[in-house]
């Protein structure tokens, strides 16, 4: 495989990491909370949580500039762009919900969650329409 492929690679597991993570991390809480979990079981995974998650973005970060540089793609085309947003705004979300998780009613921080995962689903599908 050559360095794109490598790197190519690498993206697509940072990227499955990072959205694959959210389906299980919601699907492990609805489970701990209905088995009675309290407070501190949910913060501890949703911390171990972030700390492989945002290590997958970062990578997942690097990994597609290195892309868009080696394809010569152009900064200025459309759908990159698209995917470029939607990339900022998981990060805002997801920051922002990090800094604010503690304080957030679990409703609150049910739908800033669901809107995470959305737009995760969305940065995959603008890829694919790359």
């Amino acid at each position: 495989m050559d360095t794109l492929g490598w790197i190519r690679w690498l993206h697509l597991i940072a990227a499955a990491t990072w959205t694959g993570g959210l389906i299980v991390l919601a699907a492990l809480v609805v489970a701990l909370r209905k088995a009675g979990a309290d407070r501190a079981l949910l913060q501890a995974a949703a911390r171990q949580f972030g700390r492989v998650s945002w290590a997958a973005m970062a990578v997942a970060l690097v990994t597609g500039v290195a892309q868009v540089e080696l394809m010569k793609m152009p900064w200025s085309y459309g759908r990159l762009h698209l995917k470029l947003g939607l990339v900022g705004l998981v990060v805002l979300l997801a920051g922002g919900h990090q800094l604010t998780a503690r304080r957030s009613t679990p409703a609150v921080r049910g739908v800033v969650q669901l809107l995470i995962l959305l737009v995760s689903l969305g940065i995959f599908a603008a890829a694919v329409a790359l």
